[in-house]
């Protein structure tokens, strides 16, 4: 693809993370245009995006010589599906996150994706969370010193639940796929692949034997580091975000990334204050820098979500690396599925 050309990007899906997310970003980039949506709720599309074709058939979407690249925003199911008639059509193909429900599909779909020479990634925005690349660069530094522990909660306080696919009993729904995803994808970029996982969830809400999982608490194990990631959908009163101590150090952080919500307030990238916390969010950091001992906050980095969507269009037209490769997605499931071993079988797994 040439260096001036546009990325034509077709969005399959407009729901929570299509509307929100996938689109407002793609629009926010130069040299990314969306040109179709394939969607139900046509006259919200059209609201929100008047230039584009709306369609009801994700065939007719991915068929189009007017789409580059397709963006896959559906229920986790049919991730693996659309993906694949992407890239048999010969397109580039992002796919929300969870990447796909199984080691096999997500496999079959970057054999495909490299069979044709085509670019494949997944949606994992929240590497680029305020919060998260503060602590990154934190760590990068060296302030803490060698990690020994590392704790990440994504809480919440939803004690009804919604007549949403998510939280139904269905192949890939429940809280360990959805928040779960965010948080094993930050520990494996942090630290990569553990020695071994054990995790304990269940459904705590008082919602019939239909429901989704709404509570975990994974352990992934690195000689002695421990990895410590939980979710729950009954905490009212959250506590630190973050709590990660090493030799020399430790960051406490408290609150959540701001750019959903500005997102469903329907702000966008290059806002100004786009990305950044309230001072009252930012972490407090402690570490020993030789006889002294320092201690106070540490401002956090902007966030920017549209950052992936710009390395997306990067690799397409300039062949740059992507922001997320399939691979590293895939790597994400197979943590998922060790998770869900481990809590069916009450042991640890081994990571081979």
């Amino acid at each position: 693809m040439e260096a001036a050309r546009e990325v034509r990007v077709g969005l399959i899906g407009y729901g929570f993370s299509g509307a929100t997310f996938q689109a407002p970003l793609i629009a926010s980039v130069p040299g990314l245009r969306l040109t179709r949506v394939c969607s139900s709720q046509g006259e919200r599309v059209l609201r929100d995006f008047p230039d584009v074709q709306v369609v009801a058939d994700p065939g007719a979407l991915v068929d189009s010589s007017e789409v580059d690249l397709v963006v896959v925003a559906t229920a986790n199911a049919s991730h693996a599906p659309l993906a694949r008639q992407a890239l048999l059509a010969g397109k580039h193909v992002v796919v929300e996150k969870p990447f796909t429900i199984t080691l096999d599909e997500g496999a079959e779909l970057i054999a495909l994706a490299e069979q044709r020479q085509l670019h494949l990634s997944v949606f994992h925005n929240r590497r680029w969370d305020s919060d998260f690349l503060t602590l990154r660069q934190t760590i990068e530094a060296g302030l803490l010193g060698p990690i020994h522990l590392y704790e990440a909660h994504f809480d919440r306080y939803r004690p009804n639940v919604r007549g949403r696919w998510r939280e139904q009993d269905l192949p890939g729904s429940g809280i360990l796929y959805d928040l779960g995803a965010h948080l094993i994808d930050q520990a494996l970029v942090l630290f990569g692949n553990p020695d071994c996982v054990n995790c304990d969830m269940g459904v705590q809400r008082d919602a019939g034997s239909d429901a989704a999982d709404d509570y975990f608490h994974l352990t992934m194990r690195y000689g002695a580091r421990r990895v410590i990631l939980h979710a729950s959908s009954l905490v009212l009163q959250a506590g630190p975000r973050f709590t990660v101590h090493g030799d020399t150090g430790s960051f406490i952080k408290h609150g959540m990334d701001p750019q959903e919500a500005a997102l469903m307030r329907g702000e966008r990238p290059g806002a100004p204050g786009w990305g950044v916390e309230a001072e009252s969010l930012h972490a407090h950091i402690s570490f020993v820098k030789g006889a002294l001992t320092v201690s106070g906050k540490a401002q956090s980095l902007p966030g920017c979500y549209q950052e992936y969507y710009q390395r997306v269009f990067d690799a397409i037209a300039h062949g740059k690396s992507l922001p997320v490769t399939a691979r590293e997605g895939l790597a994400v499931i197979k943590i998922i599925r060790m998770a869900m071993q481990s809590h069916a079988q009450q042991r640890s797994v081994t990571f081979e």
